[in-house]
């Protein structure tokens, strides 16, 4: 728990937790339980790319919030954005969840850059972030298994899914932010 890199695994694997599950279940959670017509889907996948396209506003945020507490409360509200999710089956819940999610999902994307070209050295970050983006890929295949599992053979529906998933990404997100040595910030 003193270790920069491990921090960066443990950031990038509980971004995926929750995206993953948030993205993999959408389309058919919208249409089967939230009745989404294909506007409604656009209009929804359009306010998840908002908070994509305000990310630079990071930087205001981090005048007042040290970057690493700030991807701490990023995985928390990506998690807790996911979470809610299926608990929220209707139009406006989909729309707000999905901005509180988007929002934890992009700053967190964004901050995980820049801890990591801060944190690593410029010898071994290419090689640490290959094996980041390989961590990410095999997270993302743990959680289409999982969801396949829990679905198919535990018959949870995907209110259940995404609170698991979703409070996986939190419960993560708080361990880390005890466990992880608080690193000093360079610029």
């Amino acid at each position: 728990f003193s270790s920069k890199e491990a921090l960066l695994y443990v950031m990038a694997v509980a971004m995926l937790l929750s995206f993953s599950a948030w993205m993999s279940m959408l389309n058919n959670f919208v249409v089967e339980k939230a009745f989404f017509d294909g506007s409604q889907i656009g209009i929804l996948q359009s306010l998840r790319e908002i908070p994509g396209f305000l990310a630079f506003t990071v930087v205001l945020v981090l005048v007042f919030v040290c970057q690493q507490r700030l991807a701490y409360l990023s995985i928390i509200t990506l998690g807790i954005g996911t979470l809610i999710t299926g608990l929220y089956p209707s139009a406006l819940g989909l729309y707000l969840t999905t901005i509180l999610m988007s929002t934890g999902f992009h700053y967190l994307e964004t901050l995980n850059q820049s801890l990591s070209l801060q944190w690593l050295d410029k010898k071994s970050a290419p090689i640490i972030l290959g094996k980041i983006t390989a961590a990410k890929s095999f997270t993302g295949l743990v959680v289409f298994v999982g969801i396949f599992t829990l679905m198919n053979y535990f018959n949870l529906e995907y209110k259940y899914v995404y609170i698991i998933f979703g409070g996986l990404t939190v419960l993560v997100g708080i361990i880390a932010w005890i466990m992880f040595s608080h690193f000093k910030e360079t610029v």
